[in-house]
């Protein structure tokens, strides 16, 4: 087969996202078949909307058997403000009783902008079997795949990655969920989601359930072995109790009401917050904002390569990370890989990956009490930790490793190929 992926970042950046491409995509080069990555130059978040924050070199590439081709965000003039206000204008446009999806895919491929990807997936002679691309919010490189697949009359998958966010709250759902958004998610010839929850909304709004595959994310065991927390320790000179958090730090993460949970924390128990992962403008303005023993006790370590990560994870005594904006969550079972308790919000997709009180906590999105009473009964009972750690590790185990999740994408793509194939 001769594949072709598009998604918003890829490597060296490592999200969840990004790692579920990147294995699909190594994985199926290692069994011969020809995979092209289109994605962009942005590594930040932010750089979709800000110029001036880290870009990848704009360098095609051939990473393990994956070739890669990279294409330039571009702004339109203050940008900081008009990417957000054609973001929340599509929103509302969305909500009209008139029918606006035409309006939607004109604004949509300015969200982000990337006029080249748009040009060559539009011209380009190259005869691919199947186009596959995810994150429905992002929706410009994803319309480019759309109009790809049906320009070439092949086979149009899409992991949506669909944040449901809280049940009793639209806010995260309405950017995923508006009407040229599912127009492309029902014409899909498969939808790859990550749980029951999620393909379920997906039926509600008019997905065809046959066109639903729960296949969800995992993670390589053998490859996230090796870490080592005395070194962690030992490089930076932690001896408390560590909290953990990867990710991207923001307010729908949760990484704020954690550091206001750790406040409560650190009332009673003396432990260290230690932050991984690149962080959106609005969290470094709250952090700096704080007290001088609020930031003493918080260790920021910026975008961490993949050694540092594990090195953490074996160090520290809890993984939280209460994310309304996680359709899975594979640093879940990272965590649980090095035997530790974790704790997540009851939002999105991560009702599914947590078993609340067999392997982890659940919390409400934003209960900052409730987050920092779990951290401290973790912390205080090390036997309940060990226990919970012990669970998420056999689950994992048992039914989450890329290996399972592959076979199943690959058969998926096979059958598609060889469908399309009669119908020519």
């Amino acid at each position: 087969m001769q594949v072709l992926h598009v998604i918003q970042r890829y490597y060296p950046y490592i999200g969840g996202a990004e790692q579920t491409f990147q294995e699909i995509g190594e994985r199926l080069a290692r069994d011969k078949h020809a995979i092209t990555v289109y994605t962009t130059d942005a590594w930040d978040l932010e750089r979709f909307w800000r110029s001036d924050k880290t870009a990848v070199p704009l360098e095609n590439e051939t990473h393990n058997d994956v070739f890669i081709e990279r294409f330039a965000v571009e702004y339109l003039p203050l940008s900081r403000l008009t990417f957000h206000a054609i973001r929340r204008t599509m929103a509302m446009l969305a909500q009209m009783p008139r029918d606006n999806t035409s309006l939607l895919f004109s604004l949509c491929r300015f969200t982000p902008y990337v006029p080249s990807l748009d040009a060559a997936l539009d011209t380009t002679a190259e005869r691919f079997d199947l186009a596959h691309t995810a994150n429905i919010s992002l929706d410009s490189t994803v319309y480019a795949a759309y109009r790809l697949a049906q320009r070439k009359q092949i086979p149009f998958v899409i992991t949506p990655f669909l944040h449901l966010g809280e049940a009793d709250d639209a806010h995260v759902r309405r950017y995923y969920t508006m009407p040229h958004q599912l127009l492309m998610l029902r014409q899909a010839a498969a939808v790859i989601v990550m749980t029951d929850r999620e393909g379920q909304a997906l039926a509600e709004l008019g997905v065809a359930r046959e066109r639903i595959h729960r296949i969800g994310a995992g993670v390589e065991p053998e490859t996230l072995a090796g870490g080592d927390g005395k070194r962690f320790r030992e490089e930076t000179g932690i001896l408390t109790p560590i909290v953990a958090y990867i990710g991207t730090a923001a307010y729908d993460k949760g990484t704020t009401h954690l550091v206001e949970a750790m406040k409560i924390v650190w009332e009673t128990t003396d432990a260290t917050l230690v932050l991984a992962g690149s962080q959106l403008s609005a969290f470094e303005t709250y952090l700096q904002g704080q007290p001088g023993n609020v930031k003493q006790r918080v260790r920021q370590l910026g975008f961490i390569d993949t050694q540092t990560k594990l090195d953490l994870l074996d160090a520290c005594d809890v993984f939280v990370m209460p994310s309304r904006t996680d359709s899975f969550g594979i640093v879940y079972l990272e965590a649980w890989l090095y035997g530790k308790p974790v704790i997540g919000a009851n939002a999105g997709g991560v009702p599914e990956v947590i078993d609340d009180g067999e392997n982890g906590f659940l919390v409400k999105f934003g209960d900052v009490g409730a987050i920092a009473g779990r951290i401290t009964q973790l912390l205080g009972d090390r036997a309940l930790a060990r226990r919970l750690g012990a669970h998420g590790h056999k689950k994992v185990l048992d039914s989450m490793t890329w290996e399972q999740q592959y076979t199943q994408v690959r058969g998926l793509y096979e059958r598609l190929v060889r469908e399309a194939r009669k119908k020519e």
